[in-house]
């Protein structure tokens, strides 16, 4: 028997058989190489398919770029080696392996945002090896060509953000291999074809803004494979399907929809390079009838949903209770009723709740998440006390102008225009050092890593003397409030000013976009389908003034200008739609009264905003570190007031609460004591607006009952006189009773504070 190879002896046979394998694929590499580049030396371009794309590129006025068409040879260069078409534009890529690798089919096409105009080429059917058609973002025109519906190895296909008109053909649903299709922001008309549904491998779908109408086919339910679903801005009709809880692969649901008797939800695709693996699904702007299916529950990957303007469509909130990825909930404007559950307020991953406009009901929860940054529970019917994370704020004024997005300007009519450039976030607000004004924005523009809420140009305006006003804008992806506070009740007169400085130019797929939204003021809709560029006649860069005749009586004016999924969302850039405004003003049809002078006081701005309550003589800018939290004057106290009694008098009072005037009073410090009356003591403190009061603390022990309290309310509120101080407020938590008065230096006690007791 032979003697076993001493291990080194076997170390070095196993290195010399590593070595020759080495070889011995380098060469094998070499003849490949070889081959390939006689392939390449040797291969030509299928000669049809080369007419079809020369008669295209001169019929649009472009040519091949230097690294591919050497020679004249259209498949060469980076047209057959391993660069993506996405970075070749114009560009081709091409397949050689045809015809023993003599014959090369062209694979890919892509013109996008080259302008190129006219009908759809029938050159097109001469390239039936095509499997990526882009020609997105131009200024194409005429219908969809049936015969696309014979490139059947298409996957991918954008004509996204044309001007293309006329019905989807139904042939489209012949390319059974889709992958991807985009014919959003066009001027299409008719419904979406019930072949459509044989699309099972498509994963993205953008028909935002298209035009069509009418019901989602059935079909559709076969489309399982759905990732990216974008349909804002088209008028889907009927109710939400069922089947669209058996999306199950979807990640991203937008719904902001637009509604009036029926409920609107939209699917919104993106057209503008969205990645094939990113799942994105938006339901906005169309005229669905609700309630959301149950089966949304199975949707355990949505990482965002939005739905809005529903009417009648949603009352439990449980389909949100498997979602648990969800990072971003909007359902705004939908008259949704009942309790907030606290569960949204310490999910895991909750970043982004927005339930404003709605009429929950209930108390906030005592503990949020550190994860949730932004909520927006504005104009709802929230009661009970705020929590620790929230905190107060008052004002109270006469006229106010608003530079909006700019700095402080002098009008040509000697108007001061206030600065507006404060940088807002998603859901923030911002209220002036004098309290005469503030504006809060609450939208979160979809995919936009670096979100902007200020737009500026150096362009020049027509139809105005004041070019610097429209130079610059406020912008929203969503809501966008102004108030003006503390405001002398009367009659004024409200000037909203507006330029489109984003969406311009002409026979360019940059100005097909259309900004839509709605004005509101005071609560009220004034103007629907607001577009800036329709109220200009076309003309590009014209200053655009609507006026308003606002009846104020409660202090304050309220302007709001809301998106409700209307217009286009992503042209020219991903984030280009939303209200734009360029300047405000308010003043008084008569001569006021008041010296329209700020008060003294610090400003405070927290980071995020809960929200904004009106009282009778202030406006209260309630700050949560996280968004807009707003609720009416006459529904906090409704909500608050555990007398409702206070409901009764004829002169309301601002309601302080009482972590307010504790903090106001340093706990009630001894030092800040004033004196005592028979129903308690009188303390001074400071309010976080910098006024100082005399906070009066009825006694539990006092005679003095609910009447008297109320008596005394009702007095100091109706009567004015040199020797009685003014009642700022109250506060009623529990059996606690405060009352805020105007402090006033060097003087008697007795004669200054007679209701004190």
């Amino acid at each position: 028997m032979t003697a076993a190879a001493p291990p080194m002896r076997q170390t070095l046979r196993w290195r010399l058989l590593v070595l020759c394998c080495v070889v011995a694929f380098g060469q094998l590499m070499d003849i490949a190489g070889a081959q390939n580049r006689t392939t390449n030396a040797t291969a030509t371009t299928d000669p049809l398919e080369a007419r079809a794309v020369n008669a295209m590129f001169q019929r649009w006025g472009i040519s091949a770029t230097n690294n591919w068409n050497i020679s004249g040879e259209l498949c060469s260069g980076v047209a057959i080696d391993d660069t993506e078409i996405s970075i070749l534009n114009p560009g081709i890529k091409c397949n050689c392996t045809y015809n023993n690798r003599t014959t090369c089919h062209i694979t890919a096409l892509r013109v996008q945002a080259l302008d190129v105009s006219g009908p759809i080429p029938d050159e097109l059917s001469n390239l039936t090896y095509m499997d990526d058609l882009n020609l997105g973002q131009n200024y194409l025109t005429g219908q969809i060509p049936a015969f696309i519906g014979k490139l059947n190895r298409m996957q991918y296909l954008n004509f996204g953000e044309n001007a293309l008109s006329g019905v989807i053909p139904r042939e489209l649903g012949l390319l059974t291999d889709l992958r991807s299709l985009s014919f959003n922001i066009n001027n299409f008309s008719g419904p979406l074809p019930s072949e459509l549904g044989n699309l099972s491998r498509l994963g993205n779908i953008y028909i935002d803004s298209s035009g069509v109408s009418g019901p989602i086919p059935p079909t559709f339910a076969n489309l399982t494979s759905l990732e990216n679903v974008w349909a804002s801005d088209i008028e889907l009709t009927g109710s939400i399907p069922d089947f669209i809880g058996n999306w199950s692969k979807l990640i991203q649901l937008l719904a902001d929809v637009h509604f009036s008797s029926s409920v609107l939800l939209s699917i919104i695709f993106i057209a503008c390079n969205t990645p094939f693996h990113y799942v994105n699904r938006k339901l906005q702007g169309n005229s669905f009838q609700g309630p959301i299916p149950p089966s949304f529950s199975g949707l355990t990957s949505l990482n965002d949903l939005r739905i809005s303007e529903l009417s009648d469509g949603i009352s439990s909130l449980d389909f949100l209770r498997n979602m648990t990825s969800l990072t971003t909930l909007d359902l705004s404007f939908n008259n949704l009723r009942g309790r907030i559950p606290d569960s949204l307020f310490n999910h895991r991953v909750l970043t982004n709740l927005y339930l404003g406009n709605n009429q929950f009901t209930g108390a906030l929860p005592s503990l949020k998440s550190p994860s949730l940054r932004n909520i927006d529970l504005s104009y709802n019917e929230l009661s009970g006390s705020l929590p620790s994370w929230v905190g107060s704020r008052t004002y109270s004024y006469s006229s106010f102008a608003i530079n909006c997005g700019g700095l402080q300007i002098r009008s040509s009519d000697q108007i001061i225009y206030e600065m507006d450039n404060e940088a807002l976030g998603p859901a923030t607000y911002y209220v002036t050092g004098t309290g005469r004004w503030a504006v809060s924005n609450v939208g979160l523009p979809v995919d936009s890593d670096s979100p902007q809420y200020q737009s500026s140009t150096l362009s020049q305006i027509t139809n105005t003397f004041d070019l610097g006003l429209f130079q610059t804008a406020r912008i929203s992806a969503g809501s966008l409030r102004y108030y003006g506070l503390g405001l002398e009740n009367g009659n004024y007169i409200v000037r909203l000013q507006f330029a489109e400085i984003i969406i311009r130019g002409t026979r360019s797929w940059r100005s097909i976009g259309r900004r839509v939204f709605d004005i509101y003021v005071q609560g009220n809709l004034e103007v629907k389908d607001f577009d800036i560029a329709r109220e200009a006649n076309g003309t590009l860069l014209r200053a655009v003034v609507r006026e308003f005749n606002v009846q104020v009586s409660e202090n304050y004016i309220e302007i709001h200008l809301f998106w409700a999924g209307k217009g286009t969302c992503c042209t020219p850039t991903i984030d280009t739609y939303g209200p734009l405004i360029s300047a405000i003003s308010a003043t008084r049809d008569s001569v006021p009264s008041v010296s329209n002078n700020p008060p003294g006081g610090k400003r405070n701005r927290t980071g995020l905003i809960v929200g904004i309550s009106v009282a009778v003589v202030a406006a209260s800018l309630l700050s949560l570190v996280a968004a807009a939290y707003h609720v009416s004057w006459r529904r906090k106290s409704q909500k608050n007031f555990e007398d409702k009694e206070l409901l009764g008098l004829d002169v309301r009072p601002y309601t302080f609460s009482y972590a307010e005037l504790k903090t106001a009073t340093d706990d009630f410090n001894l030092t800040n004591k004033l004196g005592e009356g028979g129903f308690g003591p009188v303390y001074k403190g400071t309010l976080e607006d910098g006024r100082v009061v005399a906070v009066k603390q009825l006694s539990v022990a006092s005679r003095q009952g609910k009447t008297q309290f109320l008596a005394e309310i009702a007095t100091i509120s109706a009567v004015q006189h040199r020797n009685l101080v003014k009642l700022y407020g109250c506060c009623i938590e529990g059996d606690k009773r405060l009352l805020v008065y105007e402090y006033l230096e060097n003087k008697s006690l007795g004669l200054n504070y007679a209701y004190i007791g």
